[in-house]
């Protein structure tokens, strides 16, 4: 829970319901009673924050809430379990996760995790509910919904789980080439680069894997001493526009012979200046069509 409890605001933003119908909710049917400052501003507790987001996910799928206001909390834990076994749609799972994220649920996130891997794939897993649930958590954060353990915490389980299916594909390199995959000093947003070594991996590329915050001075000695075919990193931390087309430059000089394949949010804010060998990959489908 954040200090002070949750603002309405905080309510709107992790449950998309409007601050509007949130009170009208609460003066209606009585469904949250906040506590308030005083200097009388409302704050809500875990509690109202689980039960908000219950309650919007039922309403979501057609409940009426002059009905489920009524209802006590166990009806409604049961109720939402209920329909996610029926509905089992990638914006329920991201719902699902981001309350089990809020209440550090260990044991709900994880099993989530596992089912939506059974149940899509890893390829659409990751594609389709964990990016898309990354961005739900980035936009949170940026308006200080969630706090930075919250995302550490669940970044680390959706980082084990990737790992684990990494792990079972074992090295093949029947392409017979090898594919760097690195983040920039900085760089510590790790998941999209798993995903794509794995899809590298999958393949059949033999893949060098150097992970998050690899000094410069450290690819250089790599260059020297390891033969590439192709480059992979990943921009997406703050960096002006005018540091990354120089890192691009850069890389572009060290790998002048290889295809550099770059991502990230970055990327789609400056829309830099790319060197001649430097591809910007918009999607998974993409670089799997390149890697044919």
């Amino acid at each position: 829970m954040k200090n002070r409890g949750y603002s309405i605001k905080d309510l709107e933003v992790l449950s998309g319901v409007k601050a509007h119908t949130i009170r009208i909710w609460e003066k209606r049917y009585e469904l949250l009673v906040p506590e308030r400052t005083d200097t009388n501003i409302r704050y809500y507790s875990d509690d109202d924050l689980r039960r908000m987001l219950n309650v919007a996910m039922l309403v979501r799928h057609g409940y009426k809430i002059s009905k489920v206001a009524k209802w006590d909390e166990e009806r409604i834990n049961q109720t939402v379990l209920e329909l996610s076994k029926k509905k089992a749609s990638e914006s329920d799972f991201t719902d699902r996760l981001i309350l089990s994220m809020v209440n550090f649920d260990n044991r709900s996130f994880y099993n989530l995790a596992t089912e939506i891997i059974d149940s899509l794939g890893i390829e659409n897993a990751v594609a389709k509910v964990f990016f898309e649930f990354f961005v739900r958590v980035g936009t949170y954060w940026q308006v200080g919904s969630v706090f930075p353990a919250q995302e550490h915490y669940v970044t680390n389980i959706l980082r084990q789980k990737l790992i684990a299916e990494i792990d079972k594909l074992g090295v093949s390199g029947e392409k017979n080439a090898t594919i760097l995959f690195f983040l920039p000093e900085n760089e510590l947003h790790e998941m999209s680069l798993l995903f794509y070594s794995y899809l590298a991996q999958k393949m059949g590329y033999n893949v060098i894997y150097l992970g998050q915050f690899v000094p410069w001075d450290d690819l250089i000695k790599i260059q020297k001493k390891v033969n590439v075919d192709y480059v992979f990193t990943a921009f997406i931390n703050s960096i002006s526009k005018t540091e990354l087309e120089n890192y691009l430059e850069s890389l572009k000089e060290l790998y002048s012979k290889q295809k550099v394949f770059i991502t990230g949010w970055q990327l789609q804010l400056h829309q830099p200046r790319l060197p001649r060998n430097v591809k910007v990959v918009k999607d998974y489908h993409e670089f799997k069509r390149f890697l044919r």
